[in-house]
């Protein structure tokens, strides 16, 4: 089945049109055409600030126009991931959707329905004549999954709203009403590379993990999904001590709010201590595989000559320190909420390491929580213990959080229509992500403000899908609440 013939048509040929165009974080230009040509086409006025959000703008419907403006929101660009063996120029190719069952895949790839299933369901509500609303104003915000500096560079009198729908949400039946702000701290290691004389009796290998489960960063922390990152330096820190392993090269993980799900390593063995290390990585790999048997039961590990020998290593006391570091910086769930029971309150992620140039060993982590003071705690956490190995430490502004309120009038009306639509009560809970809805009331204080959205799963990575039903129940509620509320 193609996907623009699926229920409702309105939505669905518009988020095929979507996976079409291009748009990775910071490089939005060509969506940014697309949604700009979109509102010149159907008879709408538009506009862009200086940082590339942009509005636009539904009239009020004959009857409304004294209403105030309802604003609909979400943003343009998508987690660029892929599987290792997928060929893809995310700035320049389509995403390859389908329908498999009950669910909208792409081959290979992340989906891109965080956010474009957001941005169809907003530009559906533009174009459908059939709704009677007030004033409408659509806002398409650019960078949210990178650094969210569209949201916090909101240019002046982009909206004149004091309601705002947000689309960015994952689980159909819920309502948002709250978020985790965030933060990110990187460290750098500076080191000189040690050249490989011809004296030296190594033998090169490949050691590397892949098939991890992934996810997002704040939805997915608390599932037990395995961090390859973590696993990868656990093999080389126990090569090490026991085999003598040295370290040419570690590549893991990608994207800051992504739990990275592949990584890998040139090392050198000593040739003559090759059986036993050999030995030694299949006892670790079956005891970490029957550690994660229930939650990565894909989870493949390879330890395989080296295509090339490599020119250096790290010297022996930086790659002690690296592997000691890695090991002891913490990841993962650091508190429960006390205030909403089963929301993750605060968090890190040991996201990626990388290597970008010689000498330069550049690790990045995030860090999440509800309470403003626990999320700098943890982040001053993180840095202590990479600056305990004598790497250089960089804390990012960070983002606030979004502080629920029960009590708002956004929230009982549209709590209120979802039960007369379905006949049951939403859940109304807070979100351990991020949204950028904590940043639009550093500009609009007086925004009243709930995020919703069909069921998505595998957000930031090639698992990436969305169900199709629940897509048709969101598209009915967003058209009551444009509506009524």
């Amino acid at each position: 089945m193609e996907i623009g013939s699926l229920e409702p048509q309105i939505v669905w040929k518009i988020f095929a049109e979507i996976t079409r165009v291009p748009r990775p974080s910071k490089k939005e230009a060509r969506i940014q055409a697309f949604i700009e040509d979109f509102a010149v086409r159907h008879g709408l006025t538009s506009r862009r600030d200086e940082k590339g959000n942009i509005v636009i703008v539904r009239p009020a419907s004959p009857g409304r126009e004294n209403e105030p403006a309802l604003i609909l929101q979400s943003h343009m660009d998508m987690v660029c991931e892929k599987d290792a063996d997928v060929r893809i120029d995310f700035e320049n190719d389509p995403i390859e959707a389908y329908v498999d069952g009950e669910w909208v895949k792409a081959k290979g790839t992340t989906l891109g329905a965080d956010c474009g299933i957001g941005m169809a369901l907003q530009m559906a509500v533009l174009i459908d004549k059939t709704l009677s609303c007030p004033r409408i104003e659509a806002l398409f915000t650019v960078d949210e999954e990178q650094g969210l500096t569209g949201a916090m560079n909101l240019g002046e009198g982009m909206l004149t709203g004091t309601r705002m729908i947000n689309l960015d949400s994952e689980d159909e039946g819920e309502l948002f009403i709250g978020c985790a702000g965030g933060i990110d701290t990187i460290a750098t290691m500076r080191y000189r590379p040690e050249a490989i004389g011809g004296g030296n009796d190594y033998t090169y290998y490949k050691i590397g993990l892949s098939g991890l489960h992934g996810g997002h960063s704040g939805d997915d922390i608390e599932k037990g999904f395995a961090n390859s990152n973590k696993l990868l330096n656990r093999l080389l820190w126990n090569l090490d001590r026991e085999c003598g392993l040295r370290l040419a090269r570690f590549d893991g993980g990608n994207l800051r709010n992504a739990i990275p799900r592949e990584a890998e390593a040139i090392v050198a063995i000593p040739s003559g201590r090759c059986a036993e290390a050999d030995k030694l990585f299949r006892r670790l790999t079956d005891e970490i595989a029957a550690e994660y048997r229930l939650t990565e039961p894909a989870m493949k590990f390879t330890f395989e000559p080296a295509a090339q020998r490599p020119v250096h290593l790290l010297p022996a006391d930086v790659q002690r320190r690296l592997l000691d570091v890695l090991y002891a910086v913490p990841h993962g769930v650091m508190a429960m909420s006390r205030s909403m029971p089963g929301l993750v309150e605060t968090s890190t992620n040991l996201a990626s390491v990388k290597m970008p140039e010689e000498g330069v060993v550049v690790m990045t982590t995030s860090q999440r929580s509800s309470v403003e003071s626990a999320k700098r705690d943890i982040a001053d956490r993180v840095g202590a213990v990479f600056a305990l190995a004598g790497a250089e430490v960089h804390h990012t502004d960070g983002y606030p959080g979004w502080a629920p309120n029960p009590d708002s009038s956004l929230v009982r009306e549209s709590a209120e229509i979802y039960r007369e639509l379905f006949g049951n009560d939403p859940k109304i809970r807070a979100i351990h992500a991020g949204l950028e809805c904590g940043l639009f009331l550093t500009r609009y204080p007086e925004l009243d403000m709930i995020s919703t959205g069909p069921t998505l799963r595998g957000v930031h990575s090639p698992a990436e899908r969305v169900e199709i039903a629940t897509v048709a129940k969101v598209w009915r509620y967003l058209c009551e609440l444009v509506k009524r509320v």
